[in-house]
């Protein structure tokens, strides 16, 4: 393939990818949310693009963290672990082995969980020092129980998500792969470009129903938004991040959205993005259609607390380990 038109595609690809992720928190709230709750709602531009620019304009601070500089750090090694995963599905990239298969997408969908925990746990916000537990005063019930800050409980949140919350969405991604017996993401693209896409097939719609379950929990969406439970923990592990680290969150969430739509579009349906083919409005089409459907799910569910949080992960794990099961049959 003609080193030009390797650059041209993934360059290209990764800046329109950019340039859609920055819209796309603004159409899940502004065309679903504000009109299922019959109000005007902000500018589509307002929770993406808007609000990353008017944070890269604000004054940094200094986290009161024993890491600060891995703390700011960790949302943009979030935003390259989700940039590393779209360009590895780009079809130039399949050259690169290893790196363009499941196991590195697996991996890189890992970082991107296990830097919650870390920022819960380098985080120690204003509100958290000043309303430490228990309370440290005289005569208090509790004086010798181990204290919590906010982000502590975010941090084990977090790790919960991960030990838990992440398994369907990471079964839903080896139905393709088992059946076109390979975990290696071009010939994925080669076997559906042969036999259809995943998709029409029965495992691909129990996979798909597993994908979009652990869609949400990555995206940590109402109901699964355990996090940064505004009851609590109120931001979690955001709270001490401003100024362009703040910028950093909200570009690396709209670029997760767009990058997970391209997954999809790639396992099952057999079109992987690339900006030189036509094949890319499927990949827009899916980047679109998947936050639309979560903010409908979203805007009528309840924030679940653990006790249904684990039964719920626990059966879509379920509906992941079927699609496994008819795809061997």
């Amino acid at each position: 393939m003609d080193a030009s038109y390797s650059i041209i595609s993934v360059t290209g690809t990764v800046l329109l990818g950019l340039i859609v992720s920055l819209w796309l928190p603004g159409i899940e709230r502004k065309f679903v949310h504000a009109r299922i709750q019959q109000r005007i709602g902000p500018p589509v531009s307002s929770p993406g693009l808007m609000a990353a620019l008017k944070f890269f304009y604000k004054r940094t601070i200094e986290p009161c963290s024993p890491l600060p500089r891995l703390y700011n750090s960790l949302p943009i090694v979030g935003f390259i672990s989700a940039l590393l995963i779209l360009i590895f599905l780009i079809p130039p990239m399949y050259t690169f082995g290893a790196l363009a298969s499941l196991v590195a997408v697996v991996g890189f969908l890992k970082i991107e969980e296990v830097i919650y925990v870390f920022m819960g746990s380098l985080s120690r916000s204003v509100m958290s020092l000043r309303m430490p537990f228990p309370d440290l005063a005289k005569g208090a019930k509790h004086p010798n129980v181990q204290r919590y800050f906010l982000e502590d409980l975010s941090a084990m949140r977090a790790f919960r998500l991960i030990a838990f919350g992440s398994f369907p969405i990471y079964i839903a991604l080896f139905v393709p792969a088992v059946m076109a017996g390979s975990i290696s993401i071009g010939d994925i693209v080669a076997y559906q470009a042969a036999n259809g896409p995943v998709l029409f097939t029965l495992a691909g719609v129990i996979g798909t129903v597993a994908f979009f379950i652990g869609y949400m929990i990555l995206l940590n969406e109402y109901p699964f938004a355990i996090l940064k439970t505004k009851a609590d923990v109120i931001e979690g592990p955001y709270m001490e991040y401003a100024s362009k680290y703040r910028a950093f969150v909200y570009i690396t969430r709209g670029f997760l959205m767009f990058t997970l739509g391209c997954l999809f579009s790639v396992l099952f349906i057999g079109v992987p993005p690339n900006i030189l083919s036509w094949g890319i409005l499927v990949n827009l089409a899916a980047a679109v259609i998947f936050p639309i459907i979560m903010a409908v799910f979203s805007a009528f569910a309840p924030v679940f607390t653990f006790k249904q949080f684990y039964p719920v992960t626990a059966a879509a794990s379920v509906i992941g380990v079927l699609a496994l099961v008819v795809a061997f049959v």
